[in-house]
Protein backbone atom coordinates (compact mmCIF):
# COMPACT_ATOMS: atom_id res chain seq x y z
CA UNK A 1 0.00 0.00 0.00
CA UNK A 2 1.60 3.55 -0.86
CA UNK A 3 1.42 6.13 1.40
CA UNK A 4 1.12 9.96 0.33
CA UNK A 5 4.79 10.34 0.61
CA UNK A 6 5.27 7.06 -1.70
CA UNK A 7 2.68 8.39 -4.09
CA UNK A 8 4.33 12.12 -3.81
CA UNK A 9 8.01 11.14 -4.96
CA UNK A 10 6.80 8.52 -7.59
CA UNK A 11 4.58 10.82 -9.00
CA UNK A 12 7.53 13.27 -9.35
CA UNK A 13 10.13 10.40 -10.16
CA UNK A 14 7.63 9.74 -13.22
CA UNK A 15 6.65 12.89 -14.25
CA UNK A 16 10.18 14.64 -14.08
CA UNK A 17 11.50 11.49 -16.12
CA UNK A 18 8.27 11.77 -19.14
CA UNK A 19 9.35 15.74 -19.16
CA UNK A 20 12.86 15.06 -20.11
CA UNK A 21 11.84 12.33 -22.77
CA UNK A 22 9.79 15.11 -24.01
CA UNK A 23 11.82 17.36 -24.18
CA UNK A 24 14.89 16.15 -24.93
CA UNK A 25 13.56 13.40 -28.02
CA UNK A 26 11.83 17.00 -30.29
CA UNK A 27 15.52 18.42 -29.95
CA UNK A 28 17.52 15.41 -31.36
CA UNK A 29 14.56 15.30 -33.91
CA UNK A 30 15.48 18.78 -35.12
CA UNK A 31 19.28 18.24 -34.76
CA UNK A 32 18.87 15.14 -36.78
CA UNK A 33 16.37 16.51 -39.67
CA UNK A 34 18.95 19.65 -39.85
CA UNK A 35 21.98 17.35 -40.48
CA UNK A 36 20.24 15.18 -42.97
CA UNK A 37 17.53 17.23 -44.37
CA UNK A 38 20.22 18.04 -47.50
CA UNK A 39 20.70 13.59 -48.06
CA UNK A 40 16.67 13.38 -48.24
CA UNK A 41 16.22 15.56 -50.44
CA UNK A 42 19.19 14.93 -52.65
CA UNK A 43 18.16 11.24 -52.62
CA UNK A 44 14.40 12.33 -52.97
CA UNK A 45 12.93 10.40 -49.97
CA UNK A 46 8.89 10.72 -50.14
CA UNK A 47 7.13 13.42 -46.90
CA UNK A 48 5.40 9.82 -45.77
CA UNK A 49 8.57 8.14 -45.14
CA UNK A 50 10.28 10.93 -43.61
CA UNK A 51 7.23 11.17 -41.42
CA UNK A 52 7.64 7.33 -40.96
CA UNK A 53 11.66 7.66 -40.09
CA UNK A 54 11.15 9.80 -37.01
CA UNK A 55 8.30 8.32 -35.74
CA UNK A 56 10.90 5.21 -35.95
CA UNK A 57 13.82 7.24 -34.69
CA UNK A 58 11.60 8.67 -31.75
CA UNK A 59 11.37 5.05 -30.59
CA UNK A 60 14.64 3.97 -31.30
CA UNK A 61 16.59 6.64 -30.20
CA UNK A 62 14.34 6.95 -26.82
CA UNK A 63 15.29 3.51 -25.86
CA UNK A 64 18.85 3.97 -26.48
CA UNK A 65 19.01 7.05 -24.43
CA UNK A 66 15.93 5.46 -21.48
CA UNK A 67 18.93 4.55 -18.49
CA UNK A 68 20.43 8.01 -19.15
CA UNK A 69 17.30 10.14 -19.13
CA UNK A 70 16.41 7.82 -15.85
CA UNK A 71 18.93 8.81 -14.09
CA UNK A 72 19.66 12.77 -14.76
CA UNK A 73 15.77 13.02 -14.55
CA UNK A 74 16.41 11.29 -10.69
CA UNK A 75 18.91 13.34 -10.15
CA UNK A 76 17.05 16.94 -10.82
CA UNK A 77 14.32 16.09 -8.70
CA UNK A 78 15.73 14.49 -5.84
CA UNK A 79 18.47 17.26 -5.78
CA UNK A 80 15.35 19.55 -5.56
CA UNK A 81 13.93 17.79 -2.84
CA UNK A 82 17.14 18.25 -0.95
CA UNK A 83 17.26 21.99 -1.98
CA UNK A 84 13.90 22.61 0.02
CA UNK A 85 15.19 20.46 3.02
CA UNK A 86 12.07 18.39 2.13
CA UNK A 87 14.29 15.08 2.36
CA UNK A 88 15.20 16.23 5.88
CA UNK A 89 12.31 16.56 6.98
CA UNK A 90 11.25 13.48 5.99
CA UNK A 91 14.04 11.83 8.01
CA UNK A 92 13.50 13.51 10.71
CA UNK A 93 10.14 12.59 10.95
CA UNK A 94 11.35 9.06 11.61
CA UNK A 95 11.07 7.40 8.02
CA UNK A 96 14.43 5.52 7.55
CA UNK A 97 16.57 6.04 4.70
CA UNK A 98 15.31 2.89 3.61
CA UNK A 99 11.37 3.26 3.66
CA UNK A 100 12.63 6.27 2.00
CA UNK A 101 13.85 4.67 -1.07
CA UNK A 102 10.85 2.48 -1.89
CA UNK A 103 9.31 4.92 -3.80
CA UNK A 104 12.09 5.22 -6.02
CA UNK A 105 12.64 1.35 -6.60
CA UNK A 106 8.66 1.45 -7.34
CA UNK A 107 8.88 3.81 -9.95
CA UNK A 108 11.93 2.04 -11.27
CA UNK A 109 9.96 -1.56 -11.27
CA UNK A 110 7.74 0.68 -13.62
CA UNK A 111 10.10 1.99 -15.79
CA UNK A 112 11.97 -1.23 -16.15
CA UNK A 113 9.14 -3.45 -16.78
CA UNK A 114 8.35 -0.65 -19.71
CA UNK A 115 11.82 -0.88 -20.92
CA UNK A 116 11.73 -4.83 -21.19
CA UNK A 117 8.47 -4.94 -22.81
CA UNK A 118 9.54 -2.17 -25.32
CA UNK A 119 12.88 -3.33 -25.94
CA UNK A 120 11.41 -6.90 -26.50
CA UNK A 121 8.78 -6.30 -28.83
CA UNK A 122 8.50 -2.66 -30.00
CA UNK A 123 11.78 -1.34 -30.29
CA UNK A 124 12.86 -3.92 -33.04
CA UNK A 125 10.04 -3.04 -35.36
CA UNK A 126 10.88 0.76 -34.81
CA UNK A 127 14.42 -0.20 -35.51
CA UNK A 128 14.33 -2.15 -38.68
CA UNK A 129 12.30 1.16 -39.66
CA UNK A 130 14.71 3.31 -38.56
CA UNK A 131 17.74 1.30 -39.99
CA UNK A 132 15.92 0.77 -43.44
CA UNK A 133 15.58 4.13 -44.12
CA UNK A 134 19.10 5.40 -43.51
CA UNK A 135 21.07 2.68 -45.46
CA UNK A 136 18.23 3.44 -48.56
CA UNK A 137 18.54 7.52 -48.42
CA UNK A 138 21.21 8.76 -45.71
CA UNK A 139 23.54 6.00 -46.54
CA UNK A 140 23.00 5.52 -50.06
CA UNK A 141 25.87 3.50 -51.58
CA UNK A 142 27.26 2.01 -48.70
CA UNK A 143 26.96 -1.46 -47.29
CA UNK A 144 24.61 -1.98 -44.80
CA UNK A 145 26.28 -6.02 -44.31
CA UNK A 146 29.13 -7.56 -43.04
CA UNK A 147 31.47 -7.78 -46.19
CA UNK A 148 34.37 -9.61 -45.46
CA UNK A 149 35.84 -13.27 -44.62
CA UNK A 150 32.04 -14.61 -44.43
CA UNK A 151 31.51 -18.59 -42.92
CA UNK A 152 27.69 -19.95 -43.53
CA UNK A 153 26.82 -23.50 -42.81
CA UNK A 154 24.48 -24.09 -45.84
CA UNK A 155 22.51 -27.33 -44.44
CA UNK A 156 24.21 -30.51 -42.68
CA UNK A 157 26.67 -31.30 -45.76
CA UNK A 158 27.49 -27.82 -47.49
CA UNK A 159 29.72 -25.21 -46.14
CA UNK A 160 30.89 -21.97 -47.73
CA UNK A 161 33.20 -19.59 -47.15
CA UNK A 162 34.30 -16.28 -49.13
CA UNK A 163 36.97 -13.65 -48.43
CA UNK A 164 34.95 -10.57 -49.02
CA UNK A 165 31.38 -9.55 -50.80
CA UNK A 166 30.41 -7.26 -52.66
CA UNK A 167 26.74 -6.87 -52.40
CA UNK A 168 26.12 -4.18 -55.05
CA UNK A 169 27.55 -6.11 -57.58
CA UNK A 170 26.18 -9.29 -56.06
CA UNK A 171 29.96 -10.70 -56.28
CA UNK A 172 32.11 -13.06 -54.33
CA UNK A 173 35.47 -13.17 -53.90
CA UNK A 174 37.89 -16.34 -53.02
CA UNK A 175 34.71 -18.63 -53.14
CA UNK A 176 35.00 -22.31 -51.44
CA UNK A 177 32.21 -24.73 -50.90
CA UNK A 178 32.87 -27.95 -49.24
CA UNK A 179 30.90 -30.90 -49.54
CA UNK A 180 30.55 -33.48 -46.37
CA UNK A 181 28.80 -37.00 -46.81
CA UNK A 182 26.79 -38.71 -44.14
CA UNK A 183 30.24 -39.91 -42.15
CA UNK A 184 31.10 -36.44 -42.02
CA UNK A 185 33.86 -36.95 -44.47
CA UNK A 186 34.48 -34.51 -47.35
CA UNK A 187 33.00 -35.60 -50.84
CA UNK A 188 34.06 -32.60 -53.13
CA UNK A 189 35.55 -28.81 -52.49
CA UNK A 190 34.97 -26.45 -55.15
CA UNK A 191 36.77 -23.06 -55.07
CA UNK A 192 36.91 -20.63 -57.66
CA UNK A 193 38.84 -16.64 -57.58
CA UNK A 194 35.02 -15.13 -57.65
CA UNK A 195 31.62 -15.93 -57.94
CA UNK A 196 28.31 -13.49 -59.37
CA UNK A 197 24.55 -13.87 -59.31
CA UNK A 198 23.03 -12.95 -62.31
CA UNK A 199 19.23 -14.22 -63.35
CA UNK A 200 19.45 -17.20 -60.35
CA UNK A 201 22.56 -18.40 -62.13
CA UNK A 202 26.15 -18.34 -60.69
CA UNK A 203 29.18 -17.40 -62.38
CA UNK A 204 32.27 -19.38 -61.47
CA UNK A 205 35.87 -17.43 -62.82
CA UNK A 206 38.96 -19.98 -62.36
CA UNK A 207 36.25 -22.79 -61.23
CA UNK A 208 38.07 -26.25 -60.13
CA UNK A 209 36.15 -28.85 -58.32
CA UNK A 210 38.11 -31.53 -56.02
CA UNK A 211 36.56 -35.04 -55.70
CA UNK A 212 37.53 -37.91 -53.56
CA UNK A 213 36.34 -41.54 -54.90
CA UNK A 214 37.92 -44.26 -53.16
CA UNK A 215 41.21 -42.45 -51.57
CA UNK A 216 41.98 -40.40 -54.50
CA UNK A 217 41.64 -36.90 -55.47
CA UNK A 218 39.43 -36.11 -58.98
CA UNK A 219 40.22 -33.13 -60.47
CA UNK A 220 38.00 -30.62 -63.03
CA UNK A 221 38.88 -27.16 -63.88
CA UNK A 222 37.38 -24.30 -65.64
CA UNK A 223 38.16 -21.27 -66.63
CA UNK A 224 34.27 -19.94 -66.46
CA UNK A 225 31.11 -22.13 -65.44
CA UNK A 226 27.85 -21.24 -64.93
CA UNK A 227 25.54 -23.17 -62.59
CA UNK A 228 22.90 -23.69 -60.05
CA UNK A 229 23.26 -23.78 -56.65
CA UNK A 230 20.47 -23.67 -54.23
CA UNK A 231 21.44 -20.12 -52.17
CA UNK A 232 20.99 -16.90 -52.84
CA UNK A 233 23.70 -14.40 -52.59
CA UNK A 234 22.04 -12.01 -50.42
CA UNK A 235 21.26 -15.03 -47.90
CA UNK A 236 25.42 -15.13 -47.89
CA UNK A 237 25.40 -12.58 -45.01
CA UNK A 238 22.37 -10.63 -42.92
CA UNK A 239 22.43 -7.04 -42.53
CA UNK A 240 24.55 -5.80 -40.04
CA UNK A 241 21.41 -4.75 -37.82
CA UNK A 242 19.19 -7.49 -38.46
CA UNK A 243 19.85 -8.19 -34.06
CA UNK A 244 18.02 -5.47 -33.73
CA UNK A 245 15.16 -5.69 -35.99
CA UNK A 246 14.13 -9.24 -33.74
CA UNK A 247 11.80 -9.39 -31.08
CA UNK A 248 12.58 -11.62 -28.05
CA UNK A 249 11.26 -15.00 -29.95
CA UNK A 250 12.59 -14.01 -33.09
CA UNK A 251 16.05 -13.02 -31.70
CA UNK A 252 16.23 -16.34 -29.79
CA UNK A 253 15.10 -18.29 -33.67
CA UNK A 254 17.76 -16.11 -35.06
CA UNK A 255 20.75 -16.88 -32.89
CA UNK A 256 20.03 -20.68 -33.07
CA UNK A 257 20.16 -20.51 -36.56
CA UNK A 258 23.07 -18.50 -36.94
CA UNK A 259 25.17 -20.99 -34.44
CA UNK A 260 24.51 -23.78 -36.78
CA UNK A 261 25.84 -21.80 -39.60
CA UNK A 262 29.10 -21.00 -37.38
CA UNK A 263 28.78 -17.12 -38.28
CA UNK A 264 31.73 -15.59 -37.41
CA UNK A 265 29.69 -12.36 -35.95
CA UNK A 266 27.15 -14.23 -34.05
CA UNK A 267 28.57 -12.67 -30.90
CA UNK A 268 27.20 -9.22 -32.38
CA UNK A 269 24.10 -10.93 -32.11
CA UNK A 270 23.89 -12.34 -28.48
CA UNK A 271 25.57 -9.14 -27.32
CA UNK A 272 22.04 -7.72 -28.09
CA UNK A 273 20.12 -10.39 -26.38
CA UNK A 274 21.38 -9.91 -23.67
CA UNK A 275 21.73 -5.88 -23.38
CA UNK A 276 17.84 -5.99 -23.94
CA UNK A 277 17.58 -8.30 -20.86
CA UNK A 278 20.16 -6.21 -18.81
CA UNK A 279 18.14 -2.72 -19.38
CA UNK A 280 15.91 -3.73 -16.21
CA UNK A 281 18.69 -4.46 -14.27
CA UNK A 282 20.62 -0.91 -15.67
CA UNK A 283 16.91 1.37 -14.33
CA UNK A 284 17.90 -0.24 -10.91
CA UNK A 285 21.40 0.14 -10.80
CA UNK A 286 21.20 3.95 -12.06
CA UNK A 287 18.31 4.45 -9.37
CA UNK A 288 20.86 3.48 -6.88
CA UNK A 289 23.65 5.71 -7.95
CA UNK A 290 20.91 8.97 -8.39
CA UNK A 291 19.38 8.83 -5.43
CA UNK A 292 22.63 8.39 -3.55
CA UNK A 293 24.22 11.55 -5.33
CA UNK A 294 21.47 13.71 -5.13
CA UNK A 295 20.10 13.21 -1.86
CA UNK A 296 22.34 15.25 0.26
CA UNK A 297 22.36 18.60 0.51
CA UNK A 298 25.61 20.21 -1.12
CA UNK A 299 26.96 23.63 -1.64
CA UNK A 300 26.25 24.46 -5.14
CA UNK A 301 22.91 22.68 -5.25
CA UNK A 302 21.62 21.11 -8.08
CA UNK A 303 24.24 22.16 -10.50
CA UNK A 304 26.77 20.34 -8.90
CA UNK A 305 24.49 17.09 -8.97
CA UNK A 306 23.87 17.46 -12.43
CA UNK A 307 27.75 17.80 -13.34
CA UNK A 308 28.43 14.81 -11.53
CA UNK A 309 25.80 12.72 -12.82
CA UNK A 310 26.59 13.65 -16.39
CA UNK A 311 30.12 12.72 -15.82
CA UNK A 312 28.91 9.10 -14.09
CA UNK A 313 26.38 8.62 -16.98
CA UNK A 314 29.60 9.74 -19.43
CA UNK A 315 31.65 6.87 -17.70
CA UNK A 316 28.32 4.45 -17.89
CA UNK A 317 28.42 4.55 -21.64
CA UNK A 318 32.19 4.39 -21.90
CA UNK A 319 32.45 1.13 -19.88
CA UNK A 320 29.39 0.00 -22.16
CA UNK A 321 31.21 0.84 -25.38
CA UNK A 322 34.57 -0.43 -24.37
CA UNK A 323 33.12 -4.12 -23.14
CA UNK A 324 30.54 -3.82 -26.26
CA UNK A 325 33.52 -3.64 -29.04
CA UNK A 326 35.77 -5.95 -26.77
CA UNK A 327 32.74 -9.32 -27.57
CA UNK A 328 32.13 -8.15 -30.87
CA UNK A 329 35.28 -7.81 -32.16
CA UNK A 330 37.74 -10.10 -29.49
CA UNK A 331 35.96 -12.87 -28.72
CA UNK A 332 35.14 -11.73 -25.09
CA UNK A 333 31.97 -13.01 -23.55
CA UNK A 334 29.11 -11.21 -24.30
CA UNK A 335 27.54 -12.00 -21.19
CA UNK A 336 30.01 -11.02 -19.12
CA UNK A 337 30.35 -7.79 -21.24
CA UNK A 338 26.70 -6.49 -19.93
CA UNK A 339 27.38 -7.96 -16.70
CA UNK A 340 30.84 -6.34 -16.02
CA UNK A 341 29.42 -2.79 -16.18
CA UNK A 342 26.31 -3.49 -14.06
CA UNK A 343 28.05 -5.08 -11.48
CA UNK A 344 30.99 -2.06 -11.54
CA UNK A 345 28.05 0.56 -11.12
CA UNK A 346 26.50 -1.54 -8.83
CA UNK A 347 29.32 -1.59 -6.11
CA UNK A 348 29.45 2.34 -6.64
CA UNK A 349 25.62 2.91 -5.94
CA UNK A 350 25.64 0.52 -2.75
CA UNK A 351 29.05 2.21 -1.52
CA UNK A 352 27.57 5.84 -1.81
CA UNK A 353 24.09 4.80 -1.04
CA UNK A 354 26.04 3.62 2.06
CA UNK A 355 27.58 7.33 2.25
CA UNK A 356 24.78 8.87 2.18
CA UNK A 357 22.98 6.79 4.76
CA UNK A 358 25.50 8.78 7.47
Amino acid sequence: MLTILDRYILKRYLLTFGVMLMLFVPIGIMANLAEQIGKMIDNEAPTGEIVVFYVNFTIYIGSLLFPIFLFLSIIFFTSKLASNTEIVAILSSGVSYGRFLRPYFVGASIIAIIMFFMGMFIVPEASKGYNEFRFKYLKKGRSSMKTSNIYNQLNDSDYLYVSSYDPARETAYNFVLEHFDENKELEYRISASNIRWKDSVYGLTNYVKRTLVNGKELVETKPRLDTLFDFKASELTPVSYIAETKNLFELNKFIKQQERKGAANINTFVLVKYKRWALPVTAFVLTIIAVAVSSVKRRGGMGVNLAFGIGVAFIYIFFDKVFGTMAEQSGFPPLLAVVIPNVIFGIIGIYLLQNAKR
